[in-house]
């Protein structure tokens, strides 16, 4: 076995496989429990007592049993398995389990159908969350080398991460991935084929976000469109040649998981509200209420565990001690194999593991909207349900083998450490069944069905031509279509387009014209010719796609397919109708709000007044938001900078600022949207739009070049480069009229343009936090349960701020390694908490300081630069007032010359 586990998992290890060989078991028939101290077991059942504050005729404590109970124990896999009830025909068996993994939370399968599992071992360790953001997460990889349909060998991919958000197959040996309370994703890439990463490259930036584990941002997920979604961020993201742009969405309101069907409608899960969101139409367009979404009845779960045992308290049980309205949810995936019963396919599954249950979803489309129930509510049943009080399913997947994946923590506790504090119900029931000593388990399991055996068929799509991975898209299993579309959009093999054409064009199998569609359109080879014929198909479903699909070519710049919304909202389906609003709305094609008023007047069916009402509102609220996202000055700027880039730079950089296509794969100007460059130091761009830029740019080649603008006054440069860094999904700090004034005087003498490579050697350079700084504070506040006081989490997202209101003299300190020409620091406040007047120190010793600036501080992201004349190795920031609040710093960032 070439498998690489910890000290503590070969342990158990080593102890479970002597146990099954002494037994001659399998190690699914080893129990977790065969490791416990025996005398655990003999001690007498725990004494409960309510706290003493507690409300005894509360809704939440009424009724609540307190007498000792027995344990909580866990068994091996194999008897696990004798708890699962199924629907007829169903079975379940395990394909991986503890100790090879422990605490299992998400898997996905890389296109040679090898397995990413994300460990997140530090996950409620005990009632306190205590050690949750240590660095002890990891993400292995398992294979079936043998192919007898258990996953025996593997290695671990990434280790020693902090409570990890999710992983991303990538291409061969490489993956994407997040941790905790931090706001960069990196690309992790086994350069050297041992099976670990040894290169973390950074891959997008803006997707964080803080607080609790479980509000956090998690599940991104490639979809049908080229685009990457993920649950919280009002964003999405997309790797194109050029670099990663950026685009705003809806809002999610997702907390643990991210899946789509085969027409690219994408799924997230709720968490704490536990029922699916997004259902309606893709995020993209926004979020849409429709009333009666979710049938009556669809939150009630029938569960067959009765241990009261969760956050709502009696308010929230059955007659029988099983929950009566549905908590929790996490993991989801619309079943899209081939290995199960076809009346399964495109229905939607998810875990709730509060209820110990797995649910199936079926919807229901009238005039244009969804409408979804629990496929069992007649027989008061759910597809998968255990009477085994530790099954946590958190995951699911349709799998390579066209069967279904269901990750289970298999654990005691599923609740994070707010809602286990001291004094409240649901730690008082915990304990009772000592369930926070059930830790470092997990299995996953395959869900099968009689006489329809897995396809044993090992995918190897990194080995495959473009026209082998072609044939895939007219594979009935789903997962085989995404992942030929991933990798041939990643390989950028443009010499398939002429076949991919042909599939869009004349295949009989429209899951196969839908993917070859979207391909060319992420190889840029879409043509308009394709989307205006695919726009009259047949097939109303062909038609939807070809409308969004076609958004890319309008978005780069053409407008003739302008006509091909308008047409659309005139289609006789009314799901075509919609799509063609949808997408007018989106691209704000010209009077667009003329034509959805015409639409509505004209199509009574209830999707279009629903929808088109909801339109109407959303376009008013965008021209009030827009009057107030910005301080007076700054909206000056930006409304100035707007009309600046329509009339002069969309032109080459596309009016979505996309980039222009100039043909042959090539753009005339790299893309603005989700550019690093652009958002990050401003000098950059204020230095480009001065004296133009030529050559390559990070080793690409552009058809245009970026002259010297420096003829326009100071005020020009500015607002334009505000726009650019504050639109398109960018965010940074406006530029001032006084910065441009700066470094037009300090280059005056310049009288050529940069190259890249000159210009990127004088523009001052973060420096990443390392392990061998020294982060110090005169103060600093616990951060949320299973925190330390540590102030450097002001250089993560999740942030720092001081014990109490701002004094005079509160100091913020950094120690370098070494000596730094540093020149400038840029943090993000908040909304309220910033210093209100503060001063930055430097010194090579710690002890003979030098002020180098003083500033007043804003809410929002400050920004504060020095001319750097001398190196240092310690930094001072310090307030020098006071304030009726605290200090509070996130995102933190040095800069350096």
């Amino acid at each position: 076995m070439n498998t690489t586990i910890s000290k503590s998992a070969l342990v158990l290890f080593t102890f479970t496989t002597i146990v099954a060989c002494q037994e001659k078991k399998s190690p699914f028939d080893v129990s977790p429990s065969d490791s416990l101290d025996p005398k655990r077991l003999e001690e007498p059942y725990p004494q409960i007592s309510v706290p003493a504050d507690a409300d005894m005729e509360s809704a939440i404590w009424k009724g609540i049993d307190l007498s000792p109970k027995p344990p909580v124990v866990p068994v091996s896999a194999n008897e696990q398995k004798k708890s699962f009830v199924l629907q007829p025909g169903y079975q379940i068996d395990p394909v991986l389990s503890e100790p090879q993994i422990k605490e299992p939370a998400a898997i996905q399968f890389d296109g040679n159908g090898r397995m990413y599992v994300l460990e997140l071992r530090s996950y409620m360790q005990d009632l306190d969350a205590n050690g949750e953001l240590l660095p002890t997460s990891r993400i292995s990889r398992w294979e079936d080398t043998d192919n007898d349909g258990v996953y025996e060998t593997g290695v671990v991919f990434l280790d020693s991460l902090v409570f990890p958000r999710y992983v991303v197959p990538f291409g061969p040996n490489t993956i994407l991935s997040m941790e905790s309370n931090e706001d960069h994703v990196y690309k992790f890439t086994d350069t050297d084929g041992d099976g670990k990463a040894d290169k973390k490259e950074l891959f997008a930036s803006g997707l964080g976000r803080s607080g609790n584990v479980e509000h956090q941002t998690s599940f991104l997920t490639w979809t049908l469109d080229n685009w990457m979604y993920s649950t919280y961020n009002s964003k999405r993201i997309r790797w194109t040649p050029d670099g990663v742009i950026q685009e705003p969405s809806g809002n999610p309101w997702g907390q643990w998981g991210v899946t789509q069907d085969s027409y690219g409608q994408i799924w997230f899960q709720d968490g704490a509200g536990g029922v699916p969101q997004g259902f309606q139409f893709p995020i993209v367009y926004g979020n849409f209420s429709v009333r009666g979404g979710l049938k009556e009845g669809f939150r009630v779960p029938y569960s067959l565990v009765q241990l009261e045992d969760f956050q709502p308290g009696m308010k929230e049980v059955k007659p029988d001690g099983s929950l009566s309205n549905v908590t929790g949810a996490a993991g989801n995936d619309v079943f899209r194999g081939d290995r199960l019963p076809q009346d399964l396919v495109g229905h939607y599954i998810y875990g709730e593991p509060v209820g110990r249950i797995v649910r199936r979803v079926e919807t229901e489309k009238v005039e244009g909207l969804s409408y979804l129930q629990n496929t069992y509510i007649q027989s008061e049943s759910e597809f998968i349900q255990s009477t085994d009080p530790l099954f946590r399913p958190v995951d699911m997947a349709t799998a390579p083998d066209g069967t279904l994946y269901i990750v289970d923590m298999y654990r005691g506790i599923i609740q994070e450490g707010e809602w286990t504090q001291d004094g409240s119900y649901l730690r008082t029931k915990i304990q009772q069944y000592q369930m926070d000593d059930v830790i470092g388990n997990g299995r996953i399991w395959r869900l099968s069905y009689e006489g329809m055996g897995r396809n044993t068929e090992k995918p190897r799509m990194y080995e495959e031509t473009s026209q082998e991975l072609i044939r895939h898209f007219e594979n009935p299993n789903g997962w085989w279509r995404d992942m030929a579309q991933q990798i041939l959009v990643l390989n950028q093999d443009k010499s398939i387009a002429p076949e991919l054409e042909k599939m869009a064009r004349s295949s009989s199998n429209e899951l196969a014209q839908i993917h070859a569609l979207w391909t060319l359109e992420g190889l840029s080879e879409l043509t308009p010719e394709l989307v205006t014929e695919m726009a009259q198909d047949a097939n109303p479903k062909i038609r939807i796609q070809a409308l969004r699909a076609g958004e890319t070519l309008y978005k780069y710049g053409n407008k003739s397919l302008g006509q091909l919304y308008r047409d659309a909202t005139k289609d006789g389906d009314i799901d075509v109708a919609i799509q063609g609003l949808l997408s007018a709305y989106i691209l704000k094609i010209e009077q667009v709000e003329d034509l959805i008023a015409q639409t509505i007047k004209g199509n009574q069916g209830k999707g279009v007044q629903v929808i088109g009402a909801q339109l109407l509102e959303k376009i008013d609220e965008a021209k009030k938001a827009a009057e107030t996202k910005f301080e007076p000055a700054e909206m000056a700027l930006y409304t100035q900078g707007k009309s600046i880039y329509d009339s002069y730079c969309g032109t080459c950089h596309g009016p979505k600022a996309l980039g222009s296509p100039a043909g042959n794969g090539h753009l005339i100007a790299p893309a603005f949207a989700g550019s690093p460059r652009i958002q990050g130091h401003p000098e950059y761009a204020v230095k480009t739009l001065l004296h133009g830029l030529t050559g390559k740019i990070e080793d690409k080649e552009y058809e245009g070049v970026m002259i010297a603008m420096d003829s326009n006054d100071d005020e020009y440069i500015a607002s334009v480069l505000s726009y650019i860094r504050n639109d398109f999904g960018n965010s940074g700090t406006f530029v001032t009229p006084e910065y441009v004034a700066e470094i037009r005087k300090k280059t005056e003498s310049r009288t050529n343009s940069y190259s890249f490579d000159e210009l990127v050697g004088e523009i001052p350079k973060p420096l990443n936090l390392q392990d061998n700084w020294k982060v110090t504070a005169s103060s600093t506040a616990l951060r949320g349960v299973g925190s330390t006081k540590d102030p450097s989490y002001a250089f993560s997202f999740k942030g720092w701020k001081t014990d109490g209101n701002q004094e005079n003299g509160m100091w913020f300190q950094v120690a370098l390694p070494t000596d730094e020409l540093l020149t400038e620091i840029q943090f993000d406040a908040g909304n309220d908490e910033f210093p209100r007047q503060f001063s930055i120190s430097i010194s090579r010793d710690g002890q003979s300081w030098t002020e180098v600036v003083q500033a007043k501080g804003h809410k929002g992201i400050n920004s504060v630069h020095w001319d750097a004349s001398e190196k240092a190795s310690f930094i001072k920031v310090q307030t020098t007032s006071a304030a009726a609040h605290a200090w509070f710093m996130r995102n933190l960032t040095l800069f350096a010359r």
